[in-house]
């Protein structure tokens, strides 16, 4: 497993992230979960990196939903990108009736938020980011990659 620490001293910093993570060829076959308390900024990152890759009209959060699609053109077809919230995800019977493990099988971005609720469905991630809101309202984050594509998007970050 790789790890990798950033401080984000500000949302600018986040986004300037986010937009270089946009940028990775990889990114758009990666499952990646989202780490951190309530008001953390995984969900204002999301924002972020959806925006870099083209993401138009209003983001919001899935929470209700559980799920949010978007999509956007790429050189290479239309890239899909599944916005997962599961703070409010509590039975797993919903994983099949929601139709979730199509959603993992097929190709395209997989973002995840609140996945150890939902943790005995879920593949194993490409890459987990951990958001740590400091006293200064910066963020430590932690990356933990755990498989190749997850190390190319750490090592390239």
């Amino acid at each position: 497993m790789i790890v990798e620490t950033y401080l984000w001293s500000t949302e600018d910093a986040t986004q300037a992230w986010a937009t270089a993570l946009a940028t990775r060829p990889a990114l758009h076959h990666a499952i990646i979960e989202l780490h951190g308390e309530l008001g953390a900024g995984k969900t204002t990152l999301v924002r972020h990196l959806l925006r870099a890759l083209g993401v138009q009209g209003r983001v919001k959060s899935p929470s209700y939903a559980v799920v949010e699609p978007h999509s956007v053109p790429t050189a290479q077809g239309e890239l899909a990108i599944s916005h997962f919230d599961f703070y409010r995800f509590t039975d797993p019977r919903e994983w099949e009736d929601a139709g979730f493990r199509d959603i993992f099988t097929a190709p395209g971005l997989k973002l995840i938020e609140w996945a150890d609720n939902a943790r005995a469905a879920l593949p194993v991630p490409d890459l987990a980011v951990h958001i740590t809101v400091n006293d200064d309202d910066s963020r430590s984050v932690t990356l933990r990659a755990f498989t190749p594509l997850g190390k190319e998007l750490v090592q390239r970050a």
